[in-house]
């Protein structure tokens, strides 16, 4: 019995076929054998594949339907690549996923990676015969920046199969960010897509591979070529093999609900993911090639490229449609299915969901929202040094020029207390340590306010990406050397307010033990360990502080940014001092890295007004990936580093182990922000970007409902984080061995929990989001702007301009 009915898909091109299919047919079904893959035994008797059941799931099929126009060699080099693959999954799945045998595996696959180098051992089993042989016939034609994509994604596919057999040992099923960040890494669609490059001739240029337009063209065909997968293989993989790594029962278990019902909200995001492809290669990347000067050729190979993709998708769908390997009885007649009728299904799914995206009202009054609780198991702590941070911010931000009332009044920004989220999540930070984090909170949590108001309710783009570019340049100048530091002592140069500062009013309720505390910006950027450059001054932002956490020795000389000029403005001042302070005492690789993170937190605020200008409320994946670059806590994870850049290397960061317990810690904060933002961001500021709507667009759902569900992510991710520190980052520490490593990884895992009490903590007590607070700014426009200025405009909108303001 099937476990559910297919839902209707999103299929916007039609598939084609490779008019070499029956030559490839023949030659693989000899190169397969060739390998030893037909003769390989079980382990309680039997092979893994027989010849008759490689011909009924007919490889060859597949790619020809997914590669439909290169040459006949190029497909046989191509199917013969996907049958090692599924081969590789099988052969891994039948000698230690059933016996749980994990030295076994890590064995089996360490010594699989051998080959991929040059000087490759005596293959002993087929799954090794057949990655030496593909690899000696396909890296000679790609260019050395491809290999070392490819060496990552084959790697990922291989390796992080260890993920899915501890899952299935320990019988845990992943929370749903956990399972798509996972998935990609372990379901091998990057590396298709890395072979779609080969098979098109169409290598994608090595300056454009990391941008976020061909990024997230990887990431959205990765998605959606997983999901499908997931759905059509349920049937196998969970009811008959007990396997737990399946989109349908991850969603079946987080959501509570039927089979049927999971399949559907699977086939909805798998729909999601590939109208984010469709919008990505429509204007996103068109906009990077201009921007870029990107040369005819190189361009022709994108568009190459985004085709290859395309038909990937249409060809992979049609081939599910067909193999003996999925569930699909009745699902083609015996020929490719075509559009028919006057507006087809796939028209009708494809308009259903681009209207509600865009469908959202902007200001609806929401009034003031309860936020649950949420499973935090860790203290909030406090840094003594809270006091001469506080002084010191306010003068910091008066230098720079922050406080001129166009986005902040002195009164605001007193009360915003960016030193008290400081002292929390740097709390045992020095002095200057402290300032120099309320440093950062102040400019980047200044820069989340002033790039919606000043540039998105005129929908200025072309201004809002003049901006950024200065402020990257800021970071690329050469400078003179630093100036020689004065006292490494915060000055105390201005008084406590008078007044009491204000706290909200109880959303939640607070722990008693806690101290009262009002705080950290919309973009929280907490720096633990942060490595000082310069001072946390008093006097002007230039001035210079010795590093608390590098020798003077490690001061370079020259290779900074001179200070902004006198015509730039509150954005640019500050982040030339920020900039001076924090990477001056950075070697050039950690440095380097920092900026990278700067950059992509800049460029997150212009995909926001990219967003906002389209009336477009982003797709749920894409929200949360890009969440981590707006609130600050990728750059968070990249500062968290810098102190220790010489110690752990960076191939120890992006292990699975590191990446989802950052990960995990940051989703916890960004959601936590957007449970206590929503009535600023939706009522007040007519926000798209927040994950109760993003939620409640989604699934089509209330904002009650919608809200529970951010909160059950919340809690899943916090679990999450918890088995890491428990389970993975214990095993991963000894195997590397390292006492210095173990001991820097560790402390690091102790500030991501400093941040996320903080973070907390700090929305628990602080005024920026709560009615009075809004209403007060409204009316004193120190606010953002009002709603009248996002309504259209021209011949026929007067009426719609005439509604009046609730």
């Amino acid at each position: 019995m099937k476990a559910f009915t297919m839902p209707e898909f999103y299929v916007p091109y039609p598939a084609r076929l490779n008019p070499h299919l029956e030559r490839s047919r023949t030659h693989t079904m000899a190169w397969a054998k060739e390998m030893g893959m037909l003769d390989a035994p079980k382990p309680g008797g039997g092979v893994v594949w027989t010849a008759e059941e490689l011909d009924r799931m007919d490889y060859a099929l597949m790619c020809a339907y997914t590669h439909p126009d290169c040459d006949g060699p190029a497909l046989d080099l191509v199917t013969d690549w996907y049958v090692w693959v599924f081969f590789f999954d099988d052969h891994f799945l039948e000698l230690f996923k059933h016996s749980r045998d994990f030295a076994g595996a890590q064995r089996y696959l360490d010594r699989l990676e051998l080959f991929m180098g040059d000087s490759p051992p005596e293959p002993e089993n087929p799954a090794e015969a057949g990655l030496r042989d593909l690899w000696e016939r396909t890296v000679p034609h790609m260019s050395a920046d491809w290999r070392e994509r490819f060496v990552v994604s084959t790697h990922n596919l291989m390796v992080e199969s260890m993920w899915e057999l501890e899952n299935i040992d320990r019988g845990r099923i992943a929370n749903p960010i956990e399972y798509v960040q996972m998935r990609r890494r372990v379901g091998g669609a990057p590396w298709s897509a890395n072979l779609v490059e080969f098979a098109a001739g169409a290598e994608v240029p090595g300056g454009l591979a990391a941008t976020r337009p061909l990024r997230v063209l990887s990431d959205t065909f990765s998605d959606a070529v997983h999901l499908r997968n997931d759905l059509f293989s349920y049937q196998r993989e969970v009811a008959e093999e007990g396997e737990n790594s399946n989109a349908v029962l991850v969603l079946e278990k987080f959501l509570g609900v039927t089979t049927q019902e999971a399949a559907e909200r699977v086939n909805d995001l798998l729909t999601s993911r590939l109208q984010q492809f469709e919008t990505t290669a429509l204007t996103e990347v068109p906009a990077l090639l201009a921007e870029r000067a990107v040369p005819p050729h190189e361009q022709a190979a994108v568009g190459r490229y985004v085709k290859g993709l395309q038909d990937w998708q249409s060809g992979g769908h049609e081939w599910h449609m067909r193999s003996s390997r999925y569930m699909n009885e009745g699902m083609v007649s015996g020929k490719i299915q075509k559009p028919h009728g006057l507006g087809t299904s796939t028209l009708r799914i494809g308009l259903e969901k681009r209207a509600r995206q865009h469908s959202h009202v902007p200001f609806e009054r929401v009034g003031p929202q309860p936020v649950p609780e949420s499973h935090l198991p860790y203290p909030m702590r406090m840094s003594p040094h809270l006091e001469a941070a506080r002084r010191h911010a306010v003068a910091w931000a008066r230098e720079t020029g922050l406080l001129d009332g166009t986005i902040w009044d002195e009164r605001r920004f007193r009360g915003i207390d960016l030193a008290h989220c400081a002292a929390m999540i740097d709390a045992d930070g020095t002095p200057e340590q402290v300032c120099l984090t309320t440093d950062w909170l102040t400019w980047g949590t200044y820069g989340d306010d002033y790039y919606p108001v000043t540039f998105g309710a005129t929908r200025d783009l072309a201004g809002a990406r003049a901006l950024t570019a200065r402020l990257k340049a800021i970071m690329a100048e050469a400078a003179p050397p630093l100036a020689a530091p004065p006292s490494a002592t915060p000055s105390p140069a201005e008084p406590l307010p008078a007044e009491p500062l204000p706290t909200a009013p109880s959303l939640a309720a607070p722990s008693p033990a806690r101290l009262p505390f009002a705080g950290p910006p919309s973009a929280g950027l907490p720096f633990a360990g942060l490595p000082s450059a310069g001072p946390p001054s008093a006097g002007p932002p230039s001035a210079a502080l010795p590093s608390a956490a590098l020798p003077s020795a490690a001061l370079p000389s020259a290779a900074l940014p001179s200070a902004a000029p006198a015509s730039a403005g509150p954005m640019e001042r500050g982040l030339a001092d920020l900039w001076r302070r924090t990477a001056g005492g950075l070697p050039e690789r950690a440095r380097a890295g920092f900026r990278v993170a700067v950059e992509d937190m800049l460029d997150s605020w212009v995909w926001e007004l990219d967003n906002q200008a389209a009336g477009r409320i982003p797709d749920p994946v894409d929200y949360i990936e890009m969440r981590r670059r707006t609130f600050g806590s990728d750059l968070t994870a990249s500062l968290a580093r810098l102190a220790a850049a010489e110690v752990v290397d960076d191939e120890i960061y992006q292990s699975r182990v590191m990446r989802e317990l950052e990960t995990a810690a940051q989703d916890y904060g960004c959601f936590t922000n957007d449970l206590f933002s929503y009535q600023k961001e939706i009522e007040f500021e007519g926000e798209l970007h927040n994950m109760v709507l993003v939620v409640e667009n989604f699934l089509d759902v209330d904002r009650v409902t919608a809200r529970a569900i951010v909160v059950d992510l919340m809690n899943e991710r916090m679990r999450q984080f918890e088995h890491i520190l428990a389970n993975g980052l214990p095993a991963m520490l000894a195997m590397i061995g390292d006492p210095e490593v173990s001991r820097v990884l560790e402390r690091h895992a102790a500030m991501l929990k400093d941040w996320m009490a903080g973070i907390m903590e700090w929305h628990r007590r602080c005024a920026r989001y709560t009615e009075p607070e809004l209403l007060r700014l409204r009316a004193e426009s120190v606010a953002p702007p009002p709603r009248l200025v996002l309504l259209p405009s021209g011949l026929g909108t007067s009426a719609v301009r005439l509604l009046p303001r609730r």
